[in-house]
């Protein structure tokens, strides 16, 4: 298997939740409805909180040196992206409680398990943080946008880091069949909260905004 061809099937296989996960509906039940620039920036800063823990996690836990230094340093940059954008908020966050995805995460065993489910998460990420920019770009907020396109550069960075650990650690077919298990769970894992969430509040999950 490449790596590339990888990324391809994971997100030709869960396209349907990574389009809903994609839909303004998203920062919609991310933020409970309250669509205002301080929900959607501290719903931001809750799930960069939890990037930050759950990969520190990982590589403090990780026997694999490239999967320790892909994800001690992935770790890195979600900690900073949680400073930027609570300094938008004038550093007042508290952290909410632990996503499903996050939950899911720091439940799985093994570098392959991991490695793939790193790749499902940071492609279901890009969906984030194309949402978010877009809007901030509606609230006429140059620098909100900018803040979270800058953010998606360093997630198009993980993803490439995601290929390539993935080269590094995944050499039998059984470690790549794990892997793409762990992609897909994790997409589902955000899907089924973003699906539940909006159920929760009345609202269809399913058609695309």
């Amino acid at each position: 298997m490449d790596p590339s061809q990888f990324v391809d099937n994971v997100r030709e296989d869960n396209r349907t939740a990574l389009s809903r996960l994609g839909s303004s509906k998203s920062l919609y039940a991310d933020t409970a409805g309250e669509m205002e620039s301080a929900p959607v920036l501290r719903a931001a800063a809750d799930s960069e909180f939890h990037a930050r823990e759950t990969f520190a996690e990982w590589a403090d836990g990780e026997d694999n040196d490239a999967a320790e230094e892909a994800f001690a340093t992935t770790a890195d940059e979600e900690g900073d992206h949680y400073g930027q954008v609570t300094g938008q908020l004038d550093g007042d966050h508290e952290p909410d409680e632990t996503p499903a995805i996050h939950e899911y995460l720091r439940g799985i065993d093994g570098t392959a398990g991991r490695a793939g489910a790193f790749v499902g998460r940071t492609i279901a990420a890009e969906k984030s943080k194309e949402q978010l920019v877009g809007f901030f770009v509606g609230q006429a907020d140059t620098s909100g946008a900018q803040l979270f396109r800058d953010l998606g550069d360093d997630v198009d960075a993980q993803l490439e880091r995601g290929r390539e650990l993935l080269g590094e650690v995944c050499e039998t077919d059984d470690e790549w069949a794990r892997a793409g298990e762990a992609a897909g769970d994790a997409i589902q894992t955000a899907y089924d909260e973003y699906t539940e969430q909006l159920e929760s509040m009345g609202v269809n999950p399913k058609p695309v905004c």
